[in-house]
C-alpha cells in the first residue's frame, strides 16, 4: 500500500518547523507528504490506550523508554515531521535532542486512531509509509474504528513488507526488536 507523493509541497520543512514552533501548545502539527496536518487532541479512551501500552512495554522491557508524542523527522530525506502517539526506544535515547529527532534507534512507533477523518487517513495510510522509509522496525496501529490492532514489520523502501492484524481481545506478538506479547482484551473497553 503505497501513498502517492504530492506534485508540490505546501512549504519547505524549515518553514513548517517555524510554524509548528509558533503554534499554541494546544495545537499539534505534523508535516506528512508535503502537507500540514493537525493532530487531533486525544480523548480519554485514546490516552488510556497509550498509557496501557506504555505500562506493558515498560514492565516487559524495563531497559527501554516509551516517549509520548516525540517529534520525528520522517519520510525519505527526513523531509516529513510526525508526532507518533508513542515511540519505544533504548533508555534515555532522546536525551539532548530538540523537538524533531532523527528516528535512528527507534524500535517501534505507535499510533492510536482518533475519530476525525484526517488523522485516521494519516495514521492508517501515510504514516506507515513515512515510518517504513526511515527504517523504524515496527509500527503498531491501534484502530479504534475497526477494533483491530496491526503490527507492521520489515520496513522496505516505501512500505512495510509484513502486516499482521488481530481483533481486540486476541493476543499479538510485537516482533524483534520489541519482543513483547500483548493480550488486547482490555482494548474492547475503549471502542466508541
Amino acid at each position: 500500500m503505497s501513498v502517492r507523493k504530492p506534485q508540490y509541497m505546501q512549504m519547505h520543512v524549515e518553514e513548517f518547523e517555524q510554524l509548528a514552533d509558533a503554534a499554541p501548545e494546544s495545537v499539534r502539527l505534523e508535516f506528512i507528504n508535503g502537507r500540514i496536518g493537525v493532530k487531533a487532541v486525544p480523548d480519554g479512551d485514546h490516552d488510556s490506550i497509550v498509557i496501557w501500552l506504555a505500562k506493558r512495554c515498560m514492565r516487559a522491557r524495563p531497559e527501554l523508554d516509551m516517549y509520548l508524542e516525540r517529534g520525528l523527522a520522517v519520510e525519505g530525506y527526513r523531509t516529513g515531521r510526525a508526532r507518533p502517539d508513542s515511540v519505544l526506544v533504548p533508555e534515555a535515547h532522546f536525551a539532548g535532542n530538540g523537538e524533531w529527532s532523527d528516528p535512528e534507534g527507534v524500535l517501534m512507533a505507535v499510533e492510536v486512531t482518533s475519530h476525525d477523518r484526517d488523522s485516521h487517513q494519516r495514521d492508517c495510510r501515510e504514516k506507515p509509509v513515512a515510518y517504513a522509509e526511515v527504517g523504524i522496525p515496527v509500527y503498531l496501529l491501534i484502530d479504534r474504528r475497526s477494533g483491530t490492532i496491526s503490527v507492521y514489520r520489515n520496513p522496505g523502501e516505501d512500505r512495510y513488507r509484513d502486516v499482521h492484524t488481530v481483533s481486540f481481545g486476541e493476543r499479538i506478538v510485537l516482533p524483534e526488536p520489541v519482543n513483547i506479547e500483548l493480550d488486547t482484551t482490555v482494548l474492547k473497553n475503549y471502542v466508541s
